[in-house]
């Protein structure tokens, strides 16, 4: 017994060294996630803008089945997938999501007016409700997530938006949900990053070998830790057995 425990001892002890590393950087980024959920607020709600304060109904003179008509003027096979309606520049405009589109097509409710321009024009109002700053700059229309804005996030496409001001402040838009789909800033993404970093390897761009290596390190703690409550316990029965002898 002595000699399975003397083995177990030394794998437990070399073992529980190689992945400590790995278990401090978890436990580490764990803290700064405990910080960044207490620290930073939620995603600002949008301002009581007159642009999106309410939905001018009585102003609405195209129906649904006229605006069909008119994008399939354009687009004699164009099927529509969703349909809402959207107070955009103090107007109501239809916002029609066509099979196989990412952006919607925007028809005007009052005039009948295509313009799928308008997309970009929602967005910004979106983000000027949430930043609270008519200074703000359009800096990309993402398709693909990337290192700032993650899969976590689930919604694409969006917009991201910028204030240009000290602290770095940004937002990305969702069209199609008409809301702010993450806030951040300089000091907020550091955090961000760090925890990523530390907590998920996101400095390995590859992620079926992230996964992998995670994954690895993961089951090797575990181990460590059942050797250790298997060390303790045979140890355990080798005392009494010394004691009562």
């Amino acid at each position: 017994m002595m000699i399975k425990a003397h083995w177990i001892r030394k794998a437990h002890r070399w073992i529980g060294l190689m992945f400590s590393i790995t278990v401090l950087m978890a436990s580490g980024s764990g803290l700064i996630h405990l910080w960044m959920s207490r620290s930073q607020p939620a995603p600002p709600p949008l301002a009581a803008r007159a642009s999106l304060s309410h939905i001018d109904v009585d102003a609405i003179t195209v129906s649904a089945v006229d605006v069909m008509k008119l994008i399939k003027k354009q687009r004699s096979s164009a099927l529509a997938k969703e349909i809402h309606l959207r107070q955009i520049s103090g107007q109501p405009w239809y916002q029609v999501f066509l099979h196989g589109d990412q952006k919607a097509t925007y028809v005007n409710g009052v005039t009948g007016e295509v313009n799928d321009a308008m997309d970009e024009q929602y967005a910004r109002e979106i983000a000027l409700g949430a930043l609270g700053t008519e200074a703000i700059e359009q800096r990309a229309y993402l398709t693909q997530y990337n290192s700032e804005y993650i899969a976590i996030f689930r919604i694409l496409p969006v917009y991201r938006f910028d204030s240009n001001d000290a602290m770095g402040r940004r937002v990305y838009v969702s069209t199609l949900t008409g809301s702010v789909t993450r806030a951040t800033d300089d000091q907020k993404q550091w955090e961000a990053d760090l925890f990523s970093n530390f907590h998920k390897w996101q400095f390995i761009s590859h992620k079926n070998l992230r996964d992998c290596l995670l994954g690895c390190t993961t089951l090797g703690s575990f181990f460590v830790s059942i050797l250790g409550i298997w060390l303790f316990f045979i140890t355990g029965k080798s005392k009494r057995a010394r004691i009562s002898s």
